[in-house]
C-alpha cells in the first residue's frame, strides 16, 4: 500500500482533501473522492481505507456545526439507514462496486429531477413526511455507504428535499454520516477491509483531511443560501453521471 508512485500519493492527497472539504464545505465533492482513491488501490482496499477518512472528517464537522442539526429529520432516517447497512454487508459477497455503481447513479438522477420538479416555483410544495419517504433513502443510504461509500448524493437529495438552511443541511448531515460510518466500522474489519497497514497509511493522509475540513470551514462562511443549494445539486448530478459510467 505505501509502495506508490508519486502521481499516486498526489492523487491520494488530493482525495483526502476532497473528503475533508466535503464534510464541512461543499457536500458531494467527497463522493469524486471515491473513484480517485479506487484508481491508487484496488476497489475493495480503498473502502477500507477511506472510511477511517471519512470518520475524522465527520468529528470536524460535527464539532463545527454540531447545534444547527435537525434531531427529528435525522431519527427518522437512522434506523432504515442501520439495516440498509446490514443489507450492503450481506450484499458485499454477491455485488460488486461496478455492478452497484450504475443503480445508485441512476436513483440518483431520478431523485435530482424530482427535487427539481419540487422546488421549480410554480407553486409551494410541502416537505415530504411520508414514512416510506424516509424508509427509502434511508435504506438506500445505508446499503450505498456499506458498499462503496457513496452515500453523499442520496443523503444530499433528501436533506434538500428536507428544505434545510446551508448549517442545517451539514450539521444534520454530519450527525448521520459519524453514527451511520462508525456503526460500519465492525462491518468493514469482518470483512477485512480495515486492517493495520490500511489504518497506517491514513495516519499519513489525516492531515490533509483536517487541512480540507477546515477550508471547507472557511468556505461555506462565504457561499449563500441559493448558490450552496445550487451546488449541491450539480455536485450530486456530476458524481451520479459519474457513477453511471
Amino acid at each position: 500500500m505505501f509502495d506508490l508512485t508519486f502521481y499516486q500519493w498526489l492523487v491520494s492527497g488530493l482525495s483526502a482533501v476532497m473528503i475533508g472539504l466535503a464534510k464541512t464545505g461543499l457536500p458531494g465533492i467527497g463522493i469524486l473522492a471515491i473513484p480517485l482513491m479506487a484508481w491508487v488501490l484496488p476497489a475493495r482496499a480503498s473502502t477500507g481505507v477511506v472510511l477511517p477518512m471519512l470518520i475524522f472528517a465527520d468529528f470536524f464537522a460535527v464539532g463545527c456545526y454540531r447545534r444547527f442539526a435537525v434531531w427529528p429529520k435525522l431519527v427518522r432516517l437512522l434506523p432504515w439507514a442501520a439495516v440498509g447497512v446490514f443489507l450492503g454487508y450481506l450484499a458485499l459477497g454477491r455485488v460488486n462496486d461496478q455492478q452497484l455503481k450504475p443503480i445508485i447513479g441512476g436513483i440518483v438522477l431520478v431523485m435530482l429531477a424530482l427535487n427539481f420538479w419540487r422546488n421549480d416555483g410554480k407553486e409551494d410544495r410541502p416537505v415530504p413526511t411520508w414514512w416510506w419517504f424516509a424508509a427509502l433513502f434511508g435504506l438506500l443510504a445505508g446499503v450505498t455507504t456499506m458498499m462503496a461509500n457513496a452515500a453523499g448524493p442520496v443523503m444530499a437529495i433528501y436533506l434538500l428535499a428536507m428544505r434545510l438552511s446551508k448549517n442545517e443541511f451539514i450539521g444534520t448531515g454530519a450527525w448521520y454520516f459519524l453514527l451511520v460510518n462508525c456503526f460500519k466500522v465492525p462491518f468493514s474489519a469482518h470483512l477485512g477491509l480495515i486492517n493495520s497497514q490500511s489504518f497506517h497509511f491514513n495516519l499519513v493522509l489525516f492531515p490533509l483531511v483536517a487541512l480540507g475540513a477546515l477550508a471547507g470551514m472557511k468556505l461555506l462562511k462565504h457561499i449563500p443560501e441559493k448558490v450552496f443549494n445550487y451546488l449541491v445539486q450539480g455536485l450530486a448530478a456530476l458524481a451520479a453521471i459519474n457513477l453511471l459510467f
